[in-house]
């Protein structure tokens, strides 16, 4: 199951350390509720020490050597992966006009962008949406549940985990592609994503703890989502500070 797209999510909220909690909706957690903080913070250093000693040397080796147009059409061929996650998902929360937008993306970037590689889609001013059924289920009301960590996927919440298994059922990349290409298509995934996140490393370093920064961004940001960039009242800053990170949704 790829990772990647929470953790770009990661690297647009780790900048925002010094926002207070935001504001919630029907099912949105709060950031001080950690039930299993004791838990979390184990699984969160044991996913550290592989960063630490595999993914970031390895992304680092991955960034100096590929060059900077291919991991862009990389990334473009896996954004446009997700854009049937997006459609089904903005169907799923009554937001037809942005399904139709995910529906002419895929339509042009799958032909006129070679499979993906390149994005003519935004250069036709259709921007791409970021929905999953985690946040369909927030639309829904569903209760967010407790803060988790989870081995190699990271932050999320229960509600959130729920819906990244919902969202990997009907994946292109489980359904067009035989199961060893996809193992090759998630490692290649996810080295690219922990490449683009090295920019951030020295943020979460400085914090004086780390776990809760990243926790606490990560719940900001799913917030942000749910809201479509949207927040109340109460969120503005955060609005402004998150739309000028936008950089971090290309390479």
């Amino acid at each position: 199951m790829r990772p990647g797209a929470d953790l770009r999510s990661l690297a647009l909220a780790a900048s925002l350390l010094c926002l207070g909690a935001c504001s919630t909706q029907g099912g949105s957690q709060r950031i001080d509720e950690d039930p299993l903080e004791p838990v979390n913070r184990v699984v969160y250093k044991l996913n550290d020490l592989g960063d630490t000693y595999i993914m970031r040397p390895v992304a680092q080796g991955y960034e100096a050597v590929v060059p900077r147009f291919l991991r862009t059409g990389i990334n473009n061929f896996f954004r446009n992966l997700d854009e049937p996650r997006n459609l089904v998902n903005n169907l799923l929360q009554g937001k037809p006009r942005a399904a139709l937008n995910d529906a002419a993306r895929i339509g042009l970037n799958t032909t006129l962008g070679l499979g993906g590689l390149l994005d003519p889609a935004t250069d036709a001013g259709l921007r791409r949406n970021n929905e999953d059924f985690g946040q369909t289920l927030a639309v829904w009301r569903v209760p967010a549940g407790p803060y988790l960590v989870l081995p190699l996927l990271g932050p999320r919440t229960v509600r959130h985990g729920v819906g990244t298994a919902a969202d990997w059922a009907y994946h292109p990349q489980r359904l067009a592609f035989e199961a060893s290409l996809q193992d090759k298509l998630n490692v290649l995934w996810f080295v690219h994503t922990r490449s683009t996140l090295l920019t951030v490393d020295e943020q979460v370093n400085r914090a004086f703890d780390e776990y809760a920064f990243v926790r606490d961004a990560y719940l900001q940001n799913r917030e942000f989502q749910i809201y479509d960039g949207e927040p109340p009242a109460g969120m503005d800053e955060l609005e402004e500070d998150l739309e000028e990170l936008e950089d971090f949704e290309a390479l």
